[in-house]
């Protein structure tokens, strides 16, 4: 899975952090889904790999616990997790023991697990 992301972050668009991130998302059923960070001079506009990756899957779609993993690599000098934003998607859409690969780009790998990544989640309980 490394060599794919590596030739996904190609398709990154970040021009203005050179910060580049792609990510893979694996189905239960086998189907892949990937995503690139998408930049915008307005940087609010701007959408992460992790969440291109899973709102893809969701555009196709899949459900609510239908993801098996995903992986995650970046351009940084070191191994980097996923944003608050996207882990709020992942608490959200992935079952809590649902593994996350983190890569940096000579491959050294780091493997968390959604319930690790976000202990706290905030979800539809909260709303009540």
């Amino acid at each position: 899975m490394f060599e794919k992301l590596k030739e996904l972050l190609n398709h990154s668009y970040s021009p203005y952090s050179n910060f580049k991130v792609a990510s893979i998302v694996v189905m239960k059923d086998g189907h892949t889904f990937s995503g690139v960070n998408v930049e915008n001079a307005s940087y609010g506009a701007g959408v992460c790999a992790e969440r291109s990756s899973i709102l893809s899957a969701i555009s196709h779609g899949y459900k609510r616990y239908d993801f098996k993993e995903m992986y995650v690599l970046t351009s940084g000098n070191k191994i980097s997790t996923s944003c608050f934003l996207c882990r709020q998607v992942m608490s959200e859409l992935f079952e809590k023991e649902v593994p996350v690969h983190f890569y940096d780009l000579e491959g050294h790998q780091m493997d968390l697990l959604v319930k690790d990544l976000c202990p706290y989640p905030f979800d539809s309980e909260d709303l009540k």
